[in-house]
C-alpha cells in the first residue's frame, strides 16, 4: 500500500484512492527505467503533502506581498542555502514550478524577441525550450542548434564554435534530454566567452550526479545552471535557478513577477528535504552506484546487439537505436512495459522515421539504483529487454507475460520508497 498512507483520501474519494493505491504497486512491480524519473523519499513525500500547500507566497523571503510569512521565509531560505551549499554557487532560486519554466526565466533574464539562441536540436538530444520549432522558445526567438557527429553521436565542439561564430547567439544552452556522454563544460564556456555569449547549463538530468559527485561541475563555467529538482535529484517536481552573483537579479525577476506569481511553498519544503539528502555520503554513494549500473547495463546490451548511440554511457542515461533489432522504438516500448520493463521510445541522432513512431528507446539506470539494484543485475536486465523485444517481434505475449512475472519477483526483494506490501 501507499506510503504515507492515505486513509482520509480513501474514505472521501474511494475512486482516485484506489487509483493512487494501483500506481504505487506498479511502481513496486515494474523496472522503472525512465531516465527522468525515480523515487523519491517518505521524508520527500511527507514534505510534499504538508499544510504548506495552503499558504500564498509571492516575492522573496523578506520581501513579500501576502501577510503571514514567519515561517515560509525560513523554509524558502533553508532551501536557497542548501542548493548554494550542495552545488557551491552564489545565488540559487527555488521557486520555479518546473523544468521549463525555470529555462523560460532565462529568456527573460537575457532576451528580447527575436534575439538569437543557440542549443542542441531536439533530434540529437536536446530540449524543447533549448530552440525547438513547436515550442515558445524556437517560435519567439532566432533559435540555431548543433547537432552531434553522424560517426560517433558526440557533440563536436569544433563544429559548435564555428556555429557560434557564425551566428552570435546572446545565450548558449549546453545539456538536454537524451545525452548520454559527459558535457563538457569548460569547452562551451570558452566558446561563449568567445562570441560574448551567456552560458546556460541545463543539467535537469544530471544535478544528482553532480551533487554526488559523479559528474562534473558546470559551476565555474556556466553563467546560469538550470535544473529540475527530480529525477537523479530525487527531489519533488520543482526546479531551481543557479546562477553568478551579477545575474542574481535578473533571473529573480524573471522568475517573479516575470513568470509566475506565489512558489508552491509544499514543493519548496520537499526540495529543501532533496537537498539535505543529496549533501550525505549515502547519497553520493548512490550516484557513483548509477553511472556504475548504467555501465553495466550498456555493456551487456552491446553484447546482446543492441546498437548504442555514441557507443554506450557515462553517465545514467542510454540511448539505443533498434534498427538492427528489426523494430521501432515505440513496439518496442510497449511490449517491454508489457514485461514489467518501463521505459521510453525516442529519436535518434539522424532518424529517418517520425517522432511520434522513432527508431530508438531511452533508458535509464536512476531509479532502479534507488531499489537497490546494482552491477551484478544488468546482465539479467539486458537479458529481459532482448528477449521481450524478440518476443514482441514473433507476437509471444506469453513470453512477455513470463518476464513480468520474473521482473516482479525480483523486485519483491528491493523495498521501494513510498510503498509497502499489505
Amino acid at each position: 500500500m501507499h506510503v504515507p498512507s492515505i486513509p482520509h483520501l480513501t474514505a472521501e474519494d474511494p475512486d482516485l484512492a484506489a487509483l493512487v493505491e494501483a500506481e504505487a504497486t506498479r511502481q513496486h512491480d515494474k523496472l522503472r527505467m525512465i531516465a527522468s524519473e525515480n523515487y523519491v523519499s517518505e521524508a520527500v513525500l511527507e514534505a510534499s503533502s504538508t499544510v504548506l500547500t495552503n499558504k500564498y507566497s509571492e516575492g522573496y523571503a523578506g520581501r513579500r506581498y501576502y501577510e503571514g510569512q514567519q515561517l515560509i521565509d525560513p523554509i524558502e531560505t533553508l532551501a536557497v542555502d542548501r542548493a548554494k551549499s550542495l552545488f557551491g554557487v552564489d545565488h540559487a532560486n527555488v521557486q520555479p514550478y518546473s523544468g521549463s519554466p525555470a529555462n523560460l526565466a532565462v529568456y527573460l533574464a537575457f532576451l528580447q524577441p527575436g534575439d538569437t539562441v543557440m542549443g542542441m536540436s531536439l533530434p540529437m538530444g536536446g530540449h524543447l525550450t533549448h530552440g525547438w520549432s513547436v515550442s515558445a522558445t524556437g517560435k519567439w526567438f532566432n533559435p540555431v542548434r548543433y547537432a552531434v557527429d553522424r560517426e560517433t553521436g558526440r557533440i563536436d565542439l569544433d563544429e559548435v564554435r564555428d556555429l557560434a561564430r557564425a551566428e552570435r547567439p546572446k545565450v548558449i544552452f549546453c545539456g538536454g534530454t537524451a545525452v548520454p556522454r559527459t558535457i563538457d563544460f569548460p569547452g562551451f564556456a570558452a566558446i561563449a566567452r568567445e562570441v560574448g555569449a551567456v552560458l546556460v547549463a541545463d543539467i535537469a538530468h544530471i544535478a544528482g550526479l553532480i551533487a554526488g559527485g559523479a559528474h562534473p561541475s558546470p559551476v565555474g563555467h556556466a553563467d546560469v545552471i538550470t535544473t529540475t529538482t527530480h529525477k537523479t535529484l530525487r527531489g519533488p517536481r520543482g526546479a531551481m535557478i543557479m546562477t553568478t552573483a551579477e545575474h542574481a537579479t535578473a533571473i529573480d525577476k524573471a522568475v517573479f513577477p516575470g513568470l509566475q506569481g506565489g512558489p508552491h511553498n509544499h514543493t519548496t519544503a520537499a526540495i529543501a528535504v532533496a537537498l539535505r539528502e543529496a549533501s550525505t555520503s549515502e547519497f553520493r554513494a548512490y550516484a557513483h552506484q548509477v553511472v556504475a549500473n548504467a555501465a553495466a547495463l550498456a555493456e551487456a546490451l552491446t553484447e546482446r546487439g543492441f546498437t548504442l548511440i555514441s557507443g554506450g554511457t557515462d553517465n545514467h542515461l542510454i540511448l539505443a537505436d533498434l534498427t538492427a533489432k528489426g523494430i521501432a522504438g515505440k513496439p518496442a516500448a510497449q511490449a517491454l512495459d508489457r514485461a514489467g520493463i518501463e521505459l521510453n521510445y525516442n529519436t535518434v541522432p539522424f532518424d529517418t522515421r517520425k517522432p511520434f513512431d522513432p527508431s530508438g528507446i531511452r533508458l535509464g539506470t536512476p531509479a532502479l539504483t534507488t531499489r537497490g539494484l546494482t552491477e551484478q543485475h544488468m546482465p539479467q536486465v539486458a537479458a529481459w529487454m532482448d528477449e521481450a523485444v524478440t518476443a514482441a517481434l514473433k507476437d509471444d505475449e506469453a513470453s512477455i507475460e513470463r518476464i513480468a512475472g520474473e521482473v516482479r519477483d525480483l523486485l519483491a526483494g528491493f523495498p521501494m520508497p513510498g510503498y509497502r506490501a499489505a
